[in-house]
């Protein structure tokens, strides 16, 4: 069984134990959450559509870590009008382990 869902302003297509990462949610580890925006399900032959959500249905995860992705550069410059500025950027996400899809 597969469902999609919305969390950040994205949509993943999960299945249990499914790991994602996502953006970042306010919660612990450890913790359990509840995805309650679930767009569609999927089951075999069967598939369920919502407009816009599945009424009834969610999908819980556990929260495994909350972390930083990899560090970008970013560089912009003007050639010969002296304008140079660089700068970085790590994207805080949340690393969730997919558990129970519900209908």
């Amino acid at each position: 069984m597969n469902a999609i869902i919305e969390t950040g302003g994205k949509q993943y297509k999960v299945a249990e134990g499914d790991v994602l990462f996502i953006e970042k949610l306010d919660v612990n580890a450890g913790d359990t959450v509840k995805f309650d925006k679930v767009l569609a399900i999927l089951d075999g032959d069967n598939a369920t559509f919502g407009t816009p959500v599945v009424e009834g249905a969610s999908v819980e995860a556990t929260v495994e870590k909350n972390g930083k992705g990899k560090k970008i550069r970013i560089f912009k410059y003007n050639p010969k009008k002296g304008y140079r500025k660089r700068q970085g950027h790590r994207q805080p996400y949340t690393k969730v382990t997919i558990g129970k899809i519900s209908v």
